[in-house]
C-alpha cells in the first residue's frame, strides 16, 4: 500500500517541435488537494490531459494508488478511478441532470432498471457528500454552479477516487465558488484526492494542501501551501518578480465623458438583451462592470462601441450623442478593446503591421490617396510592438504566430496609442499570463492617469476591484447602481452579481 493516489514519473510529452513536458515528475498524496499553476502554455493541460487518457507520453510512467498503469483512453482512466470536470462543461442541455449522470454508462438497452439504480446511487451521492442537486432538472435551466456539482457528482458516480477540476470558479460568483471549495473540502475528508488547475493564486492559498509549478514544459517547484505565498509562486510561474497589487494613485476624476441613460436593447431574434442601464464615467477614473459572463457585458460594449444599435435609451461621448457606427464612433475619441480579440479585435491571418492599424487604416497617418502608406506603418508598428513589449517586436510576423497575451498587447497598442477620450476594455487579461498582466494593468491605468474614461469589463473580480475607482454588477441585461470600488469587497459585490439590487425596466416596472 502507499499513501501516493497519483505518481508521475519522467513524464514528456512532445508536439511536433513543440516540447509540451519535459521530464515532470508529480506526486500527489491520498486525500489531498493539490493545486497545479503555471502561465498559459506552460503544459498543464497537457499533463493533466495525459494522466486522463487523452494523451499518451513519450516518456515516463503512471502509477495510481501504486499500481503502474498504461493510459491510452479516457475511458482506461475512469475504470482507474480518476475523473475530470473541464472548464467547459461537457453535459447535454436538452437532458435531466439523471439521464447526464448515466450518459454512457447505461449498461444495456433496457434502461429502466438503470435509471433505478442511477437515481437511488445520485440520491447516496447527493447526500453523503452535500452536492444538492434534483435528478429531474433538465440541465438548461440551472445555474453554472448547481451544473458544476452535475460534473462531480457524473465523475463521482462513475466511480472517481481522484477528480481533477481544470479552471472550475471561471464561471462562478463569489458565493458560487465558495460553496464550490465546501465541496471540495468535504471531499478530501472522505478521502477523494483532488488536482485542481487554476490560474487565480487566492484559491490555491486558500484550498489546497500542497502545490506544483509548472514553467514552459518543466516543473520547477513543489510548495507546502502553508509554507508558501502568492509572490512566490508567481515568481517560479514567471521566472521573475511580479508586482500582484496594482500601484496607482487616487483618481482625479473630471467632466463625464461617457454617460448612458436607460439604455435597451434587443437583438435580432427579439431577445431583451440590455434594460434600462444607466451609468456615467468621468474623464480620469476607470468604472468597472463585474458579472458573470453571459449578462449582457458583451452586449453593452457592442452597443457603446457602434457595432449594435440600442432599440431605447441615450449614450453621449462629452456631451454629444454617440454616432451609429463603429467607423463614426472612432471619429468621437473612443477605443475599444473587445472582449474576443481573435475575432473581434484582429485578423489573425493578416501580418502584425496590418492588424495593428484596423480601424484606422483610412487614417492620414497611414493612407495617402487611396495608397496604404507600407513602409511607414510597418516602422510605427515596430516601434508600438517595442513600447508595449510586444514579443517578439516583428510586425511582419503573422498575427497568428503571437501568444493570447502578446495578441492581446497589440490590440491595447492600437486603441491606447490614439489617446482616445473614452477606452472601452472588454475582458483586458483574458487567456494573459501572469506577467503580461502586470503589464496590461500598469498601462490601463496611465490611461486613466493621462484623463481617459475607462469602462472596464471582466469576470475576474480581483480585477475590477484592483483596478476600478467605482464599480456596477451585471445580472440578466440589468445594470446595479454604482459604488466606490473602495467600499466594495467580493462578497457585497457577488450580491450584486446575482441579482440582489432593485431592477427596472425602462417603463419603471420592477423586473
Amino acid at each position: 500500500m502507499t499513501n501516493l493516489a497519483i505518481e508521475l514519473n519522467s513524464i514528456s510529452k512532445s508536439f511536433g517541435p513543440v516540447q509540451a513536458n519535459k521530464d515532470i515528475d508529480l506526486a500527489v498524496e491520498t486525500g489531498t488537494i493539490h493545486g497545479i499553476v503555471g502561465e498559459n502554455g506552460a503544459g498543464k493541460s497537457t499533463l493533466m490531459s495525459i494522466l486522463y487518457g487523452f494523451y499518451v507520453p513519450d516518456e515516463g510512467s503512471i502509477n495510481v494508488f501504486g499500481e503502474p498503469l498504461e493510459f491510452n483512453s479516457s475511458q482506461k482512466a475512469i475504470e482507474a478511478g480518476i475523473g475530470m470536470v473541464h472548464q467547459h462543461f461537457m453535459l447535454g442541455e436538452p437532458f435531466t441532470v439523471l439521464e447526464n449522470i448515466i450518459l454512457g454508462a447505461e449498461g444495456g438497452f433496457l434502461l429502466g432498471g438503470a435509471m433505478s439504480k442511477a437515481r437511488k446511487a445520485l440520491l447516496d451521492l447527493s447526500e453523503r457528500y452535500g452536492l444538492s442537486v434534483d435528478p429531474d432538472a433538465v440541465i438548461g435551466t440551472l445555474p453554472v454552479g448547481v451544473q458544476q456539482r452535475v460534473e462531480i457528482l457524473k465523475a463521482l458516480y462513475r466511480g472517481a477516487k481522484v477528480l481533477i477540476l481544470d479552471e472550475p470558479t471561471g464561471v462562478l460568483t463569489p458565493q458560487e465558488a465558495d460553496a464550490l471549495f465546501d465541496i471540495l473540502r468535504s471531499l478530501k475528508e472522505q478521502g477523494t484526492t483532488i488536482l485542481l488547475i487554476t490560474h487565480k493564486l487566492h484559491e490555491i492559498m486558500d484550498v489546497t494542501d500542497r502545490v506544483s509549478v509548472i514553467r514552459r514544459g518543466e516543473m520547477v517547484g513543489h510548495r507546502e501551501t502553508a509554507a508558501t505565498s502568492p509572490e512566490e509562486l508567481a515568481e517560479l510561474m514567471v521566472g521573475r518578480k511580479v508586482l500582484l497589487e496594482v500601484d496607482k494613485a487616487p483618481a482625479q476624476p473630471k467632466d463625464v465623458a461617457l454617460s448612458v441613460r436607460n439604455l435597451d436593447y434587443v437583438d435580432e431574434r427579439g431577445i431583451q438583451r440590455l434594460s434600462n442601464v444607466s451609468f456615467d464615467v468621468k474623464a480620469g477614473e476607470i468604472l468597472g462592470v463585474a458579472g458573470v459572463s453571459g449578462n449582457g457585458q458583451a452586449y453593452l460594449l457592442e452597443v457603446l462601441s457602434g457595432m449594435h444599435t440600442a432599440t431605447g435609451g441615450a449614450i453621449t461621448i462629452n456631451g454629444e450623442p454617440l454616432a451609429s457606427t463603429p467607423d463614426t464612433v472612432r471619429g468621437q475619441s473612443i477605443g475599444h478593446v473587445p472582449e474576443d480579440r481573435q475575432h473581434m479585435g484582429l485578423v489573425t491571418s493578416f501580418p502584425a503591421w496590418e492588424s495593428g492599424i484596423l480601424g484606422f487604416q483610412a487614417s492620414a497617418l497611414y493612407c495617402n490617396g487611396g495608397a496604404m502608406k507600407t513602409k511607414a506603418i510597418k516602422d510605427a508598428m515596430g516601434a508600438l510592438m517595442e513600447k508595449f513589449d510586444v514579443r517578439p517586436p516583428n510586425p511582419l510576423l503573422g498575427t497568428a504566430k503571437f501568444s493570447g497575451g502578446n495578441q492581446q498587447k497589440i490590440v491595447l497598442a492600437r486603441e491606447i496609442d490614439k489617446a482616445p477620450d473614452v477606452l472601452l476594455v472588454g475582458q483586458p487579461t483574458r487567456g494573459v499570463d501572469i506577467g503580461a498582466i502586470e503589464f496590461i494593468h500598469r498601462q490601463i491605468i496611465a490611461m486613466r492617469d493621462a484623463g481617459a474614461a475607462i469602462l472596464l469589463v471582466s469576470v475576474e473580480l480581483e480585477e475590477v476591484l484592483s483596478l476600478s475607482d467605482r464599480v456596477v454588477a451585471m445580472f440578466d441585461g440589468f445594470c446595479s447602481p454604482d459604488r466606490i470600488t473602495a467600499e466594495t469587497d467580493e462578497r457585497s459585490l457577488g450580491l450584486l452579481m446575482a441579482g440582489e439590487f432593485e431592477r427596472t425596466t425602462s417603463e419603471g416596472m420592477a423586473a
